[in-house]
C-alpha cells in the first residue's frame, strides 16, 4: 500500500540531498519518478532542486493554483509512476496536501514530501501543519546547532547576522538569511 511521507527538519539538514538520493534509488532500479518543488523558490539558476553538496535535478514547479492530483494523474496515465517526490513541502496548501494523500490512497503512488516544519518565528507552515496531521509516516531529519545539539529552529538573520523576529512568514534565502539552531540558542538570539 502506498503512503504519504513527510520528512521534515530545520535548514541545513540535508532534505534536498535525501530527496535526490531517494529519486536516484528509484531510477537506478528502472522505476519512474516525478519531482516537484515550489515555484516560489527561484534561487536555483540551473536545476530547480539542488543541494548544498552539489546534487541537482529537474523538477516540476507548483504554486498555489497547481492541482497536484490532476497534474500527477496526467503523467501517471502516460506511464505508471512509481513515486512522487516533493521538495519545499512547507509551501503546499492544505488542499494540495490532501491531493497528495489522494494520490497515495487512490492512485497507489508513494508520495515523499520534504520540507521545513516551522518558520523563523517557530510557527508551523500551512503545508507542514497539514502533513504533520495526515501523513502516514513522519520522519525528522537532523541538523546540528553550533553547540552540537539538534537544531530544530530556523533563525532569520539580516546582512550583519543579527536576529530578525518580525516579517513575512515566507522569505526565500539560504545560509545568508537563516541559521539552524537548537531551541535554547534560538530563544537566546531573540532575547
Amino acid at each position: 500500500m502506498a503512503k504519504l511521507y513527510f520528512y521534515y527538519a530545520s535548514m541545513n539538514a540535508g532534505k534536498s540531498t535525501t530527496l535526490l538520493q531517494a529519486d536516484f534509488n528509484y531510477r537506478e532500479r528502472g522505476m519512474r519518478t516525478m519531482l516537484w518543488t515550489a515555484a516560489l523558490d527561484d534561487r536555483s539558476e540551473g536545476k530547480p532542486i539542488s543541494s548544498r553538496i552539489g546534487l541537482e535535478a529537474n523538477a516540476q514547479r507548483f504554486d498555489a493554483d497547481t492541482d497536484l492530483w490532476v497534474e500527477v494523474k496526467a503523467q501517471h496515465a502516460l506511464g505508471a509512476l512509481d513515486c512522487v517526490l516533493l521538495d519545499e513541502a512547507q509551501f503546499l496548501s492544505k488542499t494540495q496536501v490532501w491531493q497528495l494523500a489522494r494520490l497515495s490512497d487512490e492512485a497507489g503512488i508513494p508520495v515523499l514530501c520534504y520540507g521545513l516544519r516551522t518558520d523563523f518565528q517557530g510557527e508551523l507552515f500551512p503545508g507542514s501543519a497539514a502533513l504533520l496531521g495526515i501523513a502516514d509516516s513522519l520522519v525528522e531529519l537532523k541538523a546540528v546547532c553550533h553547540c552540537g545539539r539538534k537544531a530544530s529552529m530556523n533563525l532569520r538573520v539580516d546582512g550583519d547576522g543579527k536576529a530578525i523576529s518580525e516579517g513575512a512568514q515566507t522569505e526565500i534565502g539560504g545560509n545568508e538569511s537563516y541559521v539552524a539552531l537548537c531551541r535554547k540558542h534560538f530563544s537566546e538570539a531573540l532575547a
